[in-house]
């Protein structure tokens, strides 16, 4: 075995800080306030934790080397009849259950705050959320292997490339086109599944103007690795202009071009549809995007209505195999006295 240089004690924590791939640490430093509430949760229970971890490591050293082998309290404080300590156990039993009620009052404050259902109740820590504000709708499809990203209100479709104004609220709907896949854009909020056949939601917003890196955080098989997207932070007027240059360098996205785009690719190029045919995300949610196929609603409403027309026949059935009494049967038979 080769022996260990100081150079590569030096050159191994180097190496591990790049495999990382979080140099600039961007769940803990983020540019939207979702974010930066969700790192926020992260540090608090990560402090709690160590209460805990932090004291027990530096006492097991403590003790190992304080009651080595051949140390004079090894000898003088040996007490083999010691069996029990009421303080000890109560420091041993409360400090882990004072923490562990912490996280869970916590966890279940913050889970129900920042479910992703749940509109946003304000721009940041020192902005609140104005009155009357529209949430920018973004509908977002994952294909393979590329990220669809509808804007219904701007009229505009693109494909790996998504920008948003600062400071206003955005409201995600997502699905699938195929395979299981999960949004994550770390700058603004955590990750949210995809799914076919299905329509989930994120709520989120970008406080900063920038270019930040969004992926897909769920492997999908072969094109997964090249399955990222560029999302910008804008101001309203770069906004504008940029639905406008969609507008005119794109063409329309109908239901053909997107059966199209929907075929399998890898690190497909930023694209841009200058319009987008109506329903067509309501299609691709109930998988009938392709023509003279039924819509999955229809096909369970189709079904709803059968099982409805069968419970009621068995009832019919039921009530006409009942012995139904006549008014005869029920009066009083008297007999003649002579």
């Amino acid at each position: 075995m080769r022996p260990t240089t100081p150079l590569r004690l030096v050159a191994l924590p180097l190496l591990a800080s790049l495999l990382t791939g979080c140099s600039k640490l961007v769940v803990l430093n983020p540019a939207g306030d979702v974010a930066a509430q969700q790192g926020d949760l992260v540090v608090v229970a990560t402090v709690l934790m160590l209460l805990i971890i932090v004291p027990v490591i530096a006492l097991t050293l403590w003790f190992a080397w304080r009651y080595r082998q051949g140390s004079r309290h090894a000898e003088t404080d040996y007490a083999p009849d010691w069996h029990h300590s009421t303080k000890l156990e109560l420091v041993i039993w409360a400090a882990p259950l004072v923490i562990i009620i912490a996280l869970g009052a916590i966890t279940w404050i913050t889970t129900h705050k920042l479910d992703p259902y749940r509109p946003l109740d304000r721009i940041s820590e020192q902005k609140a959320l104005p009155e009357n504000v529209k949430p920018l709708e973004v509908q977002v499809v994952s294909l393979d292997w590329k990220w669809l990203f509808v804007l219904p209100e701007q009229g505009i479709a693109t494909v790996n490339e998504l920008a948003a104004p600062v400071d206003r609220p955005i409201r995600f709907t997502l699905t699938s086109s195929s395979t299981m896949n999960a949004f994550y854009v770390p700058d603004l909020a955590g990750m949210i599944y995809t799914m076919p056949g299905m329509q989930t939601e994120l709520n989120a917003v970008i406080n900063q103007p920038g270019v930040f890196r969004g992926m897909s955080s769920h492997y999908s098989g072969a094109g997964f690795s090249g399955m990222n997207f560029r999302f910008h932070g804008l101001s309203e007027q770069d906004f504008e202009q940029w639905v406008a240059k969609a507008k005119a360098e794109g063409q329309p996205l109908t239901r053909q071009s997107y059966l199209a785009l929907a075929k399998p690719s890898e690190r497909h190029p930023v694209e841009r549809f200058s319009s987008v045919e109506a329903g067509l995300f309501d299609r691709v949610v109930n998988l009938c995007v392709e023509e003279g196929k039924t819509c999955m609603h229809q096909v369970m409403a189709l079904d709803a209505s059968r099982n409805r027309a069968h419970r009621s026949t068995r009832a019919l059935e039921a009530a006409a195999a009942q012995e139904i009494c006549s008014a005869d049967d029920t009066l009083p038979t008297f007999t003649a006295r002579p």
